[in-house]
């Protein structure tokens, strides 16, 4: 499968501070592959560089050092940008236009002319579901997720095979993410590629079939989901209500694991190969009622807390070294 975005050792250093500037490296030799096709999340905390890496394969930074490519052409390549979509984190547009008007604008600006400026216009506000009067309202009138959604129409006007989308989430309440995330996997399912950034582990877990991880510029991780979490320590979690409070203490010292939760009710982890069949049965006995089993697996954020603090551990390696010297 063709990779529809490539780096390679693309560094980024910025100048900081007001008196005296000093150097800020963003990204470290970077180098990854996005495969065409599904959705790819780029995944990190703020300041990870997340966003420096969509600027500088889009173009709009230059880099330190290192190269990108977009569908097979040098970042910049004007072939490139007309088969892709942006969407900038917090875009800003003339909030008095109407969705309409904005779209036929965008539209105009990839080359559209007359009635099939118009109809690429309307095709893609029907896609992100603005429909009828909500079109020929003024967009200071919108909520920040219909302002989002009109900022993804705005990246598929030209309809792409590669969508872009910077923290699309960042904002939004819970219903406008649930019209995103949809909206996200309405581009997969019409074959296009999508690749996202965010630091919302929980949407890029329902989203992605591919994540790259990444910390103070650095890539710490990357793979499929499958890939990423398989392996993991496996066991069960029992759910139980009205357990004795002595029972739960002596269990213990005999499992991974003992949480009360909410309403009164334990959550027992029982780690590795360890059948849960005996243990429910023991609870039972003990006057327990039985709430759920089921199995323990490793998850994006288990992985994305492991790869930090790896980098941690190898970022602070050297400076204890240069410490005990």
């Amino acid at each position: 499968m063709s990779a529809v975005a490539r780096v390679d050792r693309l560094t980024k250093d910025f100048r900081v501070g007001f008196w005296r500037p000093r150097p800020h490296r963003a990204l470290d030799a970077l180098s990854f592959e996005i495969p065409a096709g599904g959705v790819f999340g780029l995944l990190g905390p703020n300041g990870a560089g997340k966003s420096t890496t969509l600027k500088l394969l889009l173009d709009l930074l230059r880099p330190t050092s290192g190269r990108a490519e977009l569908l097979g052409k040098p970042s910049g390549d004007v072939q490139a940008r007309q088969r892709l979509g942006f969407l900038p984190e917090n875009p800003t547009f003339y909030d008095q236009l109407t969705a309409e008007e904005l779209l036929t604008y965008f539209a105009g600006l990839f080359g559209y002319r007359g009635e099939d400026r118009g109809r690429r216009a309307a095709a893609a506000l029907d896609q992100v579901g603005l429909n009828g009067a909500d079109r020929k309202r003024p967009l200071r009138q919108y909520s920040k997720g219909m302002v989002q959604r009109v900022g993804i129409a705005q990246a598929i006007v030209n309809d792409p095979e590669l969508v872009i989308l910077d923290e699309p989430m960042s904002g939004l309440d819970p219903l406008g993410r649930r019209e995103v995330r949809e909206l996200i996997i309405r581009l997969r399912d019409e074959g296009r590629t999508v690749l996202f950034s965010s630091h919302i582990l929980s949407d890029a877990e329902t989203l992605c079939s591919g994540v790259g991880i990444l910390a103070k510029g650095q890539l710490v991780a990357q793979g499929t989901l499958a890939e990423l979490t398989r392996g993991g320590a496996g066991g069960a979690e029992i759910v139980v209500s009205d357990l004795p409070p002595s029972v739960a203490d002596a269990l213990a010292r005999r499992v991974a694991r003992v949480t009360r939760i909410a309403d009164g009710r334990y959550s027992i982890e029982v780690a590795g190969a360890a059948r849960p069949e005996p243990l429910i049965a023991e609870l039972a006995a003990a006057g327990a009622a039985l709430v759920s089993v089921a199995p323990l697996r490793t998850t994006l954020e288990d992985v994305f807390m492991s790869a930090l603090s790896k980098a941690k551990e190898r970022a602070e390696g050297p400076e204890r070294s240069r410490g005990a010297s």
